[in-house]
């Protein structure tokens, strides 16, 4: 697989912020620079660190689609949660850069200027950064599976974050963030120059700092999770059992293990069958029920096993004592 069709197959959401971030980060830091206004500040920084983790995540994105090789039977799949792992300390330093700068003009409040160029930069980054949030929860659903689920989209991103690949879930995580902090930051910005309440500057830049704390945390620990190897949620399971116990000659499943890698699955599971099967028979059956689980896109590779009927407790009821 060339490049260019590895780039193609890269996560469009983080490709897309990237540049977006980018973009924001350089006007913000521009009228900072000329208002002085600190939450501006704190926003600029919180773009940037938006570009460089999703260039960092799209590039990741982009590796992770590469095809096993002999060295790495299992494909690439975990380079996406490293450059994650990445991105969660930039976003570390920055949110400490930003709570730093707030807790500075808390103690050193200053009047910013140039109202109207804030708010009109800060208008541009919520629509902008509203765009890229919208379009990456449109990717949860669609990678969740969950076009037909109706309701509320944000609702509906929450739910299906588990189910995204790592680099559309700290997208949408990260975009929370500058979606709210352009609220927050005009909000600032008006009591400061409005108001005269000074001090409110500094209390939003620290509060956007914690907001990517947090941010940094959700992130981390889902990556970290996925480097270890975390199981499938149980919903995939179910569904995979079930795809299984469709088959007549399917009795019981013996053992079931699905493990969740960036978007896709790797299953080990032992099947019973009906007795009397010859083993020729009982292999044509293996091989059968293994491409009926591969003909799912998201199921990377199945180890299957076959057994004979134990006659013991069967999966239906394992799962109900659950």
């Amino acid at each position: 697989m060339g490049f260019m069709q590895l780039v193609k197959k890269g996560n469009t959401s983080s490709g897309v912020a990237a540049v977006g971030n980018l973009f924001l980060a350089i006007i913000k830091i521009i009228a900072a620079s000329i208002s002085s206004s600190g939450t501006m500040f704190a926003s600029a920084m919180h773009s940037f660190a938006d570009a460089i983790n999703q260039g960092f995540v799209f590039f990741g994105s982009v590796l992770s689609e590469m095809k096993p090789s002999k060295r790495f039977p299992t494909g690439f799949g975990r380079v996406i949660n490293i450059f994650c792992m990445v991105a969660v300390i930039v976003v570390t330093v920055m949110a400490y850069e930003t709570i730093k700068e707030g807790w500075h003009l808390i103690q050193h409040p200053q009047e910013a200027t140039n109202f109207w160029l804030n708010i009109g930069i800060l208008v541009a980054a919520f629509l902008v950064d509203g765009f890229i949030l919208v379009k990456a929860m449109k990717e949860i659903k669609h990678e969740a599976k969950l076009e037909d689920g109706g309701g509320n989209i944000l609702v509906s991103a929450f739910k299906g974050a588990k189910k995204a690949s790592p680099a559309t879930r700290l997208v949408f995580y990260e975009d929370l963030v500058p979606t709210s902090s352009a609220v927050l930051a005009i909000i600032g910005i008006v009591l400061s120059q409005y108001f005269d309440i000074l001090q409110a500057d500094g209390v939003i830049s620290i509060f956007i700092g914690i907001l990517m704390l947090f941010v940094a945390y959700r992130v981390g620990y889902d990556n970290m999770v996925g480097l270890i190897g975390v199981a499938a949620p149980s919903d995939v399971e179910n569904k995979i059992a079930a795809d299984l116990l469709a088959e007549d000659v399917v009795v019981d499943i013996y053992k079931l293990r699905v493990i969740q890698e960036g978007r896709t699955y790797h299953v080990e599971v032992t099947v019973e069958l009906k007795k009397g099967f010859t083993l020729a028979e009982a292999d044509d059956i293996k091989f059968q029920l293994t491409d009926k689980l591969l003909r799912e896109p998201e199921i990377a590779d199945v180890v299957l096993g076959i057994i004979e009927d134990d006659e013991k407790l069967t999966w239906e009821e394992r799962q109900e004592e659950k």
